[in-house]
């Protein structure tokens, strides 16, 4: 997959991203919140965009957290009308138990979505299914307890060799890849990190046991990367005509 597209809002061009879907397969799209927040939250037009959760909307106090609701969901709506031909609301949004996003009636694109900060991101996929996940690249985390809740025992010693002042920084790689794949089969934090991790990031990123031995199959790829010189973006796609097999800790269908 190509590095994440930033789009500026307004009435930017969405021509990369259509090609990266178009040639690719996939795309994952990030951009500043403020970018994506409307100047009238009472506007009719913004009801008509945000469909069912506009009654979300009208229920939360204004905050920063309320800023983030809607500018998330008219930059997924956005990205993925441009993809589909479609204005965001003639697309309807809903909702899988744990709260994974998906276009109501649409077969043909699968989609994810993330938000920390100021910063937003929106996955796309037309070859299986997708998910995103974001934080701030300098977010504390070693420490503080995360890396025995998060990490196998694989990942807990290739940390160590890692230096310190990069240590960190590897280990919101790795959350957010988790939290990626996690999102991906629908679990969220259901499911538990110890039970999978992931390789160095001078490789090309695979799933691994907890021993480090490899997990999921080649119908599964992983990417992280480094946006606005500020956060770490990871997605993970699931592509099934690369192979077979359950990926771990989801169900055949």
């Amino acid at each position: 997959m190509e590095r994440p597209v930033r789009h500026g809002g307004g009435g930017g061009s969405w021509e990369e991203v259509r090609g990266a879907v178009a040639g690719g397969g996939s795309c994952v799209v990030y951009a500043a919140v403020d970018d994506w927040v409307p100047a009238d939250l009472d506007a009719p037009e913004l009801a008509a965009d945000l469909g069912a959760d506009h009654v979300r909307l009208v229920r939360m106090p204004a905050s920063r957290n309320r800023d983030r609701f809607v500018a998330a969901r008219l930059l997924l709506k956005s990205a993925a009308g441009a993809v589909l031909d479609a204005l965001p609301r003639e697309l309807e949004l809903a909702y899988k138990p744990g709260g994974r996003p998906y276009l109501r009636g649409i077969d043909q694109l699968d989609v994810g979505l993330s938000h920390t900060e100021g910063l937003l991101v929106v996955g796309l996929t037309r070859v299986g299914r997708i998910g995103v996940d974001t934080e701030p690249a300098d977010r504390r985390m070693l420490e503080l307890g995360t890396e025995h809740q998060a990490c196998t025992p694989y990942e807990l010693e290739a940390l160590e060799r890692v230096p310190p002042e990069r240590r960190n920084r590897e280990l919101v790689r790795l959350w957010t890849l988790k939290e990626a794949y996690s999102k991906a089969i629908g679990q969220g934090l259901r499911f538990r990190f110890t039970e999978f991790g992931f390789g160095p990031p001078d490789v090309p990123t695979r799933m691994l046991r907890p021993d480090g031995t490899p997990g999921a199959g080649q119908e599964w790829t992983f990417h992280s990367w480094l946006v606005e010189d500020a956060y770490t973006v990871s997605a993970a796609v699931h592509d099934p005509g690369f192979g077979e097999g359950t990926p771990p800790g989801s169900s055949a269908s």
